[in-house]
């Protein structure tokens, strides 16, 4: 079993994403998987210019010789892929996005349909499982539906949605205990995850735990 996260957060190894993200790979490594946490700000990745060479011209192999050669093999090769990124304006960061759209090469120039949404076909029968991880600085309910409706295309096996994700940080010895507790969680559901390739039903409820009253939260990064 390979896990690999693919971070888009821009602040890398100093995100409150890589924090979630450590939680989940370090659960799966307990359970026996080859683990790895890729950070794209680190990466150069151009971006797509449309030319559809990698279908039509040289299958599979974009023009571009840039490190998405070697993270494209990396994806293919693993059984899971995460994509991490803080949410930024409802939606993934210009790092996820670009390397998404580099994606491309896996698919081949015929339409296909399920369920009425039509896509393009996979080059290769199996591809990895996905599983989403995305925080937000902001409290409520509301700041991952765009997310959702992005990644919704990708069936994902797990979504992670954090908010309140600034407290991930916090020095409070109260506040600590509260995250260190939700990252626990955090880390059954990666252990769950490389076990048996899904995540209980009580696992993910857990996952949604409130690690702040909205009105104190406000005050918290109001101040």
């Amino acid at each position: 079993m390979k896990i690999t996260v693919f971070n888009g957060s821009p602040r890398g190894e100093n995100s409150n994403t890589h924090i979630i993200a450590t939680a989940l790979l370090e659960g799966a490594r307990k359970a026996g998987a080859d683990v790895e946490n890729i950070f794209l700000s680190e990466k150069d990745v151009n971006h797509c210019v449309g030319c559809f060479a990698c279908w039509h011209k040289t299958p599979g192999k974009c023009i571009h010789r840039d490190d998405m050669d070697t993270l494209l093999q990396t994806c293919l090769s693993s059984d899971i892929v995460c994509f991490a990124t803080p949410v930024y304006l409802w939606n993934m960061t210009a790092h996820l996005k670009n390397f998404m759209d580099r994606l491309i090469p896996i698919k081949r120039p015929t339409v296909v349909e399920h369920d009425g949404n039509y896509n393009m076909a996979n080059q290769q029968i199996k591809l990895p499982e996905v599983v989403i991880i995305a925080n937000a600085g902001f409290p409520g309910e509301h700041n991952f539906e765009t997310m959702k409706m992005v990644m919704k295309t990708m069936d994902p096996i797990l979504e992670v949605y954090r908010n309140c994700g600034m407290l991930l940080k916090s020095k409070d010895p109260e506040v600590m205990k509260i995250v260190n507790k939700y990252l626990e969680i955090v880390s059954t559901t990666g252990y769950e995850l490389a076990s048996n390739l899904k995540v209980s039903e009580e696992t993910k409820a857990k996952l949604d735990m409130e690690l702040m009253p909205i009105e104190k939260y406000v005050e918290y990064i109001s101040k």
